[in-house]
């Protein structure tokens, strides 16, 4: 049956988009195939809603009615519609407890305001990589702390991956729990309001829709898709996936770079089972 999965939920970077950051033509094709087919898709990425926007359009979500969540499910955009369904931001304060850390832990800091990126150090290589990935424009901050006064959905301290990790531990305590915190990419530690995931938020658009979350494959690489990985009915990791990501998947599809998703999209729409394609195990 080839719409066993009724909605696709897609991570960007490193899962829809090659390493150019770009969705394939036969990937789009694929993509495109399954809507018409009466399937729906929605894009989950820790990027903001201006990022994920361009995708969407080339996938045309406006046109079949899917969906963005966009700063890991801090904001839910109906593409049918442009209507903002869901929007949680940081508690008031934690952008200046952001800057004492990254401070502390010598490391870059940002966060975004309509279509820019804010940001003490404009230079630095990892501000660069989200550059590159959002293609947003850079406002260069004299003073993080006392700029950053109005609402924000998100901050996030970038740094080597490894050294990165035992930040992520000191960021958990520091907040007591109380703060959602993720790393998207190894270098990207990202800081939300508590309970704020893609699961959670997947979990939200689901009651909205009156589904099941069986109806639901979700397809992802990295740390921050791990929950909804577990959450949907089918959960797809990327062969160039972190090794704990595919350790939670029910499939492993072929790589970013060899249309794993189209692969296992066009798998199911001609009607092969999953435990069909489970070679890539």
């Amino acid at each position: 049956n080839k719409m066993s999965y009724e909605m696709i939920v897609l991570d960007l970077d490193g899962t829809l988009t090659n390493q150019k950051k770009e969705i394939t033509p036969h990937t789009k094709e694929v993509l495109k195939a399954y809507q018409e087919a009466g399937g729906r898709i929605v894009l989950a990425s820790g990027r903001p809603t201006y990022g994920v926007a361009p995708l969407a359009e080339e996938l045309e979500l406006k046109k079949y009615h899917g969906y963005m969540l966009s700063f890991n499910g801090a904001l839910i955009t109906d593409c049918g519609t442009g209507e903002l369904i869901f929007q949680q931001w940081l508690p008031e304060g934690v952008p200046q407890q952001m800057a004492g850390l990254a401070e502390t832990y010598h490391t870059a800091l940002l966060t975004y305001q309509g279509d820019e990126i804010l940001t003490e150090t404009p230079d630095n290589p990892y501000v660069l990589k989200e550059v590159i990935c959002t293609k947003m424009k850079v406002r260069k901050l004299q003073d993080f702390r006392k700029e950053v006064t109005f609402p924000v959905v998100k901050c996030m301290l970038m740094d080597n991956g490894v050294y990165l990790a035992d930040v992520e531990e000191k960021v958990r305590e520091y907040f007591h729990g109380e703060l959602s915190v993720l790393r998207s990419e190894p270098y990207f530690l990202e800081v939300m309001s508590g309970g704020i995931d893609k699961a959670s938020s997947l979990e939200r658009l689901l009651e909205i829709l009156g589904k099941d979350r069986s109806s639901m494959m979700a397809f992802g690489d990295g740390f921050n898709d791990r929950s909804m990985l577990e959450f949907a009915g089918l959960g797809v990791a990327m062969q160039n996936g972190q090794p704990a990501i595919k350790a939670v998947a029910d499939l492993i599809a072929p790589s970013n770079e060899d249309d794993g998703v189209a692969y296992v999209v066009e798998s199911l729409m001609l009607g092969k089972k999953p435990e069909e394609l489970r070679g890539f195990y």
